[in-house]
């Protein structure tokens, strides 16, 4: 996973992953989630991985617009 750029330095998302019509997201709890085509959508996903590219505004749009609609819980990472 890359790391998130978090160019405001609050996000709550700290490391992203992009595939081809997904992009998986690690929380700072350590969660990691999948976004998809079917969950939240083609739309949403491709609208995160422009901000996880861009390094800004991830966080608050998963918190606006897609909050629990991900297609799976990949893991639970623990410090």
């Amino acid at each position: 996973m890359q790391r998130y750029k978090n160019l405001k330095g609050d996000a709550g998302v700290t490391h992203y992953e992009l595939r081809p019509g997904s992009i998986a997201l690690r929380f700072r709890n350590g969660d990691i989630y999948l976004y998809d085509r079917h969950q939240p959508g083609q739309r949403h996903v491709t609208r995160m991985q422009t901000l996880a590219r861009n390094g800004q505004g991830l966080t608050t749009y998963v918190s606006r617009y897609v909050r629990d609609n991900y297609a799976a819980k990949l893991s639970t990472e623990t410090a």
